[in-house]
């Protein structure tokens, strides 16, 4: 299988806080990839950087690489290149961020920012990214209503298919169902194993049962290191440290 992401001998700072130690992970295309941890141990910080949000940080600084599809993001030097990079990468974050306009509109902005397209095209395109986030039946009557009429759940999924608009590679998602209910919480997970099949999976999440549900691969950060990663089954089965192993049995660190 090869690998979507890789992220080598990875340091990250905020002015003189170092809070990434050598990190390094490979994270295979077409599978979902838990980072997990304790509040404060760098693994939001290592999300960002894959897509290089942190750099609106005037006081992060880093070093070492991270190659997406083969693209080392930290060589990238032009601005309209670094667009073009995050176009590749979706981002989906904690609270659902609709825009306070129609439905139609939330999904027509990524293209229409980049792209021009025909009507009929553009009405193709957001009906099927509708329906591969499992919300086209909910919302095909209004697709002229207000986003944020929808419920939270709803947001989510909505602000999941405004992300598939471009064409990502790979899709970030940081604590995306920390502001869920539990029904939406499960659903946003039915859809990202069936997202799975066409896209590369990057989430943080503090759910322990969720990252246990639906990555097929975990990585445990503490304090800016990985203590252990691979697959999420032998990693939670069979934790080698005992931090891992209080951590994720509830025992604290």
């Amino acid at each position: 299988m090869c690998d979507a992401v890789n992220i080598v001998n990875f340091c990250a700072s905020f002015g003189d806080n170092e809070v990434l130690h050598n990190v390094n992970i490979n994270i295979p295309k077409n599978s979902i990839y838990a980072f997990i941890g304790p509040s404060g141990c760098g693994k939001t910080t290592m999300l960002r950087s894959i897509n290089r949000l942190n750099d609106l940080i005037p006081a992060f600084s880093c070093s070492g690489d991270i190659y997406v599809e083969d693209t080392n993001v930290y060589d990238i030097k032009e601005k309209k290149d670094l667009e073009e990079l995050r176009k590749g990468i979706g981002m989906i974050f904690q609270q659902p961020n609709p825009l306070p306009q129609s439905i139609f509109k939330n999904m027509a902005l990524p293209v229409s920012e980049h792209y021009s397209i025909s009507k009929k095209h553009l009405e193709a395109l957001i009906i099927d990214k509708l329906k591969k986030s499992a919300i086209y039946d909910e919302v095909k009557n209004r697709l002229n209503s207000s986003a944020l009429s929808l419920s939270g759940g709803q947001q989510q999924r909505l602000c999941i298919a405004r992300a598939l608009m471009l064409s990502p590679s790979v899709i970030l998602f940081d604590e995306p169902c920390s502001a869920l209910d539990p029904v939406a919480t499960f659903a946003i997970e039915d859809l990202l194993s069936e997202l799975k099949e066409e896209y590369t999976i990057i989430i943080v999440t503090h759910n322990m049962e969720q990252a246990r549900r639906i990555s097929d691969y975990t990585a445990f950060f503490y304090l800016g290191d990985i203590v252990e990663k691979g697959e999420t089954i032998k990693l939670f089965s069979d934790p080698e440290s005992e931090i891992l192993n209080n951590y994720i049995s509830g025992r604290g660190i």
